[in-house]
């Protein structure tokens, strides 16, 4: 149920899993909501302006944060949500198609970041949510370049946080795990596969199938990324969901060697 009025929000990557929980959660919270989606005329929650929008596309993105500036005047919240996933070795993907993975999930949140800090440093005031992964603080095998653009995600928030604290912006990392949406059904597949990597790839994809199964919802993620948006007191991580929460706690305190044996025997690697 709406409570207030906390400002106007943008949300990338809206029309569906995680990206349509939190423009949903955003808008019932309180917040004026626009949703971007590659595709025209793509559904969003119930009063969600929709945008078309491509993340890889600069004028695209200034055409989005321009038709939100004219509407409302202001933008109070950016989520950065809209990415895509790459599962294979490492060597089975070409540097092409790793840099189009690094275009969407890293360029595309500079692009939108860049976009609206104008008007957030012109009102000093603003929050932005960039959604991380438990792949970014961890390592993630088979999905080495996902897993790299989400530590990337990490570092540039990181660093930002602190560029434009003064300024009265905040900057505010989501780390979600396993998470029930389509991410596995939607995953790229590299662009040479390798007979080398053939039978781990088909173990870890059972292995992450499974996880996905059983992992945190939508609305999970989404209840984070409104108290990520909302916190009095800003942190600068919020893993979503049990397991992001265990893994985040495990890897600042298990010894290297033994967290390494375990990450390995939960992905049904040899140790």
């Amino acid at each position: 149920m709406k409570t207030s009025n906390l400002g106007t929000a943008l949300v990338t990557g809206a029309s569906s899993g995680i990206g349509f929980a939190a423009a949903k959660a955003l808008q019932d919270a309180g917040y004026r909501v626009f949703g971007t989606s590659r595709r025209t005329g793509a559904a969003m929650p119930a009063g969600v302006t929709a945008l078309t929008c491509d993340v890889t596309d600069n004028a695209s993105v200034a055409k989005a944060v321009e038709n939100v500036l004219a509407t409302t005047g202001r933008i109070d919240l950016l989520v950065n949500n809209a990415g895509v996933g790459l599962f294979g070795g490492a060597e089975e993907s070409s540097v092409v198609q790793a840099q189009s993975l690094f275009d969407v999930n890293v360029f595309g949140v500079i692009r939108m970041t860049n976009a609206v800090l104008p008007d957030m440093r012109s009102q000093r005031k603003g929050k932005i949510i960039n959604l991380s992964s438990a792949h970014g603080f961890i390592p993630a095998p088979y999905f080495a370049l996902y897993a790299a653009t989400k530590h990337a995600i990490e570092g540039y928030s990181q660093s930002l946080d602190h560029e434009v604290r003064t300024l009265g912006i905040r900057v505010a990392l989501v780390e979600p795990a396993y998470t029930r949406t389509s991410f596995d059904e939607n995953l790229i597949e590299p662009d040479h596969l390798l007979d080398s990597y053939d039978a781990a790839r088909v173990r870890m994809a059972a292995v992450v199938s499974e996880e996905i199964k059983k992992g945190a919802t939508p609305e999970i993620v989404a209840a984070t990324i409104l108290k990520a948006a909302t916190d009095p007191d800003p942190k600068l991580r919020y893993p979503a969901g049990k397991l992001a929460s265990r893994v985040s706690v495990l890897r600042r305190f298990v010894p290297a060697a033994a967290f390494d044996k375990s990450l390995r025997k939960m992905l049904r690697l040899p140790v």
